[in-house]
């Protein structure tokens, strides 16, 4: 679960949020699941991605799962205490992953050279947290039960003094930060394909609950572009109300 609100003790200094996101028209982000196929351009997110400047890269849960590769941590008779804990500080990016309760079992410590940070809340296991201490996962505590977004990007620049962090889903994390006022621009790439269908995944998701509109009090168009085979790739910066 993830928790919105920024707590008045909480002071503002926090990564600079660019979220960056390829979806079809109908803003469906389930790629196999787009037509024309002649249209989905391969590598197209990656490339733009690095054309931003790449960086430290953030994503949700079910993302977490896809990158993944063990199934089962071994268990563990040894408790910790819920403090934050690095394999190392020096990383130029990192991959973040928010993981509330720990179901990512990661068998592994980094994403193409970057390595792999999980931010949790105390309510995950001790056996989970021996598990990524074995495969050398850093991870932050960010919340009881909840993460606390604001709390978490707070850790990261002052912890690890990351200023710029690359938003890259799924839907729900998106909407989660979006809605607590954390996501600074947008870059939104659009490709000339429909998914068309119901259910799939979406740009900003909050759930099967109406929230009510997403707290943005202004959005500017700062940049727009046709690439080639008609994709069009669009950035806003965000000001919120939150």
């Amino acid at each position: 679960m993830l928790a919105g609100s920024v707590s008045a003790k909480l002071p503002r200094m926090k990564p600079y949020v660019l979220c960056h996101m390829v979806s079809s028209i109908d803003g469906r982000i389930w790629s196999s699941r787009w037509r024309p196929k002649g249209n989905v351009v391969p590598g197209l997110f990656e490339r733009l991605h690095d054309q931003l400047g790449g960086g430290s890269w953030l994503c949700g849960r079910v993302t977490a799962q896809e990158f993944a590769k063990g199934t089962e941590y071994p268990p563990s008779d040894h408790a910790f205490a819920r403090e934050n804990w690095f394999a190392r500080r020096d990383a130029k990016a990192w991959g973040i992953f928010l993981d509330a309760h720990g179901k990512a079992v990661w068998a592994r410590q980094d994403i193409g050279g970057d390595p792999i940070l999980v931010i949790l809340t105390e309510a995950v296991s001790d056996r989970h947290l021996a598990g990524l201490r074995a495969d050398g996962v850093s991870y932050i505590f960010a919340g009881g039960t909840e993460i606390d977004l604001a709390a978490a990007l707070g850790t990261l620049n002052r912890e690890l003094g990351i200023e710029r962090i690359m938003l890259e889903g799924g839907g729900g994390a998106n909407g989660a930060l979006l809605r607590a006022g954390l996501v600074d621009e947008i870059s939104l790439v659009i490709c000339p394909v429909v998914d068309g269908s119901t259910g799939g995944p979406i740009v900003f998701n909050s759930g099967d609950v109406d929230l009510g509109p997403a707290p943005i009090e202004h959005m500017t168009l700062t940049s727009h572009e046709v690439l080639d085979g008609g994709v069009v790739w669009l950035r806003y910066r965000l000001s919120s109300t939150a």
